[in-house]
């Protein structure tokens, strides 16, 4: 991967060609990404110094979203065109709510946060509004609008991932967080969704194709909301 991490070519190289939807999106949202790899948080989360308070406020609210997420590849995997589409999708929702959730269930213990005390957080409201879009996307799209918006999740944590690892300080205390979504695991994950969304892409209009990229580029922004909103403990004002 390059230093950066600014380029898709942190997956194979077969993965991608100029025409695919994969390649215009992140070109697309490439300035989106830079800006989500140099924010506060997540270069003080490299450099180990992220505070146990705002790492606590991400990892309570990313259990939260892994949820709603969860709801809505199970809706992709409905959606779904074909058998093996629908195991994929199905297969990540397991991931979203099971792997993933035993990574956050660690740290959630570290920081003493029990199951009422979680239920008892509501979103914040980067979170509310990502997860809102993403169920109101995966209920009311076609299939290949709601791949297009669930794509960013994916792709963006496998490369603020990688890129954290090339760079994490020794001892770093997220380095659990840093391990997974920098593996080969995630990474295989990442790439079949690519696949599954360039598949869906190559045979959609362009009309389609322009709302598959739309939703790309307003799940980005959402990225770069979130983890702001996790260094600013974001809350509702009133």
């Amino acid at each position: 991967m390059a230093e950066t991490g600014s380029s898709p070519e942190a997956f194979s190289a077969e993965t991608f060609s100029a025409q695919t939807f994969s390649a215009e999106a992140w070109a697309r949202n490439a300035e989106a990404y830079e800006a989500i790899r140099t924010m506060p948080f997540n270069a003080e989360l490299a450099a180990g110094t992220l505070s146990p308070a705002r790492f606590r406020h991400y990892i309570v609210q990313d259990a939260h979203y892994l949820i709603g997420f969860g709801r809505a590849l199970s809706l992709a995997a409905a959606k779904a065109p074909d058998p093996d589409r629908i195991v994929q999708f199905a297969r990540g929702t397991e991931t979203a709510i099971v792997v993933e959730r035993a990574l956050h269930g660690g740290f959630l213990r570290d920081y003493g946060i029990g199951p009422e005390t979680f239920a008892g957080t509501p979103l914040s409201p980067p979170c509310d509004h990502y997860v809102s879009y993403l169920l109101a996307t995966a209920y009311a799209e076609p299939y290949e609008v709601v791949l297009g918006a669930l794509l960013p999740c994916f792709w963006i944590y496998a490369e603020v991932g990688r890129d954290i690892f090339a760079r994490a300080a020794p001892r770093n205390p997220y380095q659990a967080w840093i391990d997974t979504y920098a593996g080969e695991d995630f990474a295989a994950a990442v790439a079949e969704m690519i696949a599954a969304t360039d598949a869906a892409a190559a045979g959609a209009a362009p009309a389609l194709r322009d709302r598959m990229h739309r939703a790309y580029t307003h799940a980005t922004r959402l990225e770069w909301m979130f983890w702001d909103g996790a260094y600013r403990d974001a809350a509702w004002p009133l």
